[in-house]
């Protein structure tokens, strides 16, 4: 049987961030809509993560600082190489990139806006460029809009999280063990990049007035800083020099990268995601999945996946650790609410963003596309 349309997927990063942790979770559906996929990425785990997912990988080297034109040249070499039917670039700088290089091409391309940040009017006419764009939620959309993105080309595509592999489990206490912490310690999460957009510096104002106030609550933060800039590495010094006093010393856990997500979440009473901007927080979206509680920040895409008529997430304004400590201990106090919101956010999961949703929605885009 004939290969169907050949698909190249572009990823800025060697990192294995949010982005393409959701197309990892849509691809085997794209799979079988007959698609073949080919990913183009520097090394590293994403293209690692990809070729454990039997797709074949290209070599994608865009020196850091570089200019537009140099990295569309060795952009071209690798399209080249590979000859797919389409391109599909998987970050708003991507999409900069691939435009006006599937234009001279003649291939069409899909731009996946995934960031709620600040472009130029240049990047923003060399995006528009693109045949086909698609935004992760409405709030990315209506930023990006704002910034001159031709609303006609642009759809809202919700990202998916399959519910099989992320639901509700009995806790087993693996984490307790792995940082010596009593049985009965209430762990309170957070997970992502250790940057300034994700808050952390005001989850820890908040966890100040949390841990001082409950001794048997601990905060685990799961994440690394992948920014190599010396602001970012200076925002991560200072978060762990917060960590040195009490009520924060030995009550809050660095745990790094990690690839068990899944079983962490259920070990979690509580999630809290204090992001400063967050066009579509995929975490909240696995929190949701496996019915942890969260009290999260009313920013971004955030309010889309928890409506305030759903009731199924506290939200707290952004730069507030008053507010995010005031939620997150109405939420400690209350197993009754915990397990109510839970309950309701576990079910807006499935209904609005399933896997099997997000994957209709890209195969769509595709296959207009050819």
């Amino acid at each position: 049987m004939a290969a169907g349309p050949h698909i190249l997927l572009l990823c800025e990063h060697p990192s294995l961030n949010g982005g393409e942790q959701s197309y990892l979770a849509v691809l085997p559906e794209v799979l079988s809509a007959g698609f073949r996929v080919t990913v183009a990425a520097p090394a590293g785990p994403v293209t690692a993560a990809f070729q454990q997912a039997h797709l074949e990988t290209a070599l994608l080297d865009l020196p850091p600082g570089s200019a537009p034109e140099q990295r569309r040249a060795r952009l071209s070499a690798v399209v080249q190489r590979v000859k797919p039917d389409v391109l599909h670039a998987n970050s708003l700088a991507m999409s900069r990139l691939t435009g006006p290089l599937a234009e001279k091409m003649g291939l069409p391309s899909l731009g996946h806006l995934r960031d709620i940040v600040g472009v130029s009017k240049r990047a923003m006419q060399d995006i528009n460029t693109n045949s086909r764009l698609v935004a992760v939620s409405q709030a990315t959309q209506k930023f990006h809009l704002t910034q001159g993105l031709v609303a006609e080309k642009t759809r809202v595509l919700y990202n998916g999280v399959d519910a099989n592999r992320f639901r509700k489990q009995p806790p087993t206490g693996y984490l307790h063990r792995e940082l010596g912490l009593p049985p009965e310690a209430k762990l309170l999460g957070a997970m992502g990049q250790l940057g300034a957009r994700k808050g952390l510096d005001i989850l820890l104002h908040a966890a100040e007035e949390l841990l001082a106030a409950r001794p048997d609550c601990h905060l685990v933060l799961a994440g690394v800083r992948q920014s190599q800039k010396l602001e970012a590495v200076e925002y991560e010094a200072r978060l762990h020099r917060a960590c040195g006093a009490p009520p924060l010393a030995d009550r809050v856990h660095f745990l790094g990268f990690r690839d068990d997500i899944p079983r962490l979440l259920n070990e979690l009473t509580l999630l809290v995601h204090a992001a400063r901007q967050e066009p579509l927080g995929r975490v909240l979206l696995e929190a949701a999945a496996t019915e942890t509680p969260l009290v999260a920040t009313a920013v971004g895409g955030t309010e889309e996946i928890f409506p305030a008529a759903e009731f199924a997430a506290f939200l707290a304004p952004p730069d507030n650790a008053a507010a995010l400590a005031h939620q997150a201990g109405r939420l400690l106090e209350s197993p009754t609410l915990r397990t109510q919101l839970a309950s309701a956010a576990r079910a807006r999961m499935v209904s609005h963003f399933s896997v099997q949703r997000a994957a209709a929605g890209l195969i769509e885009q595709y296959a207009a596309l050819v």
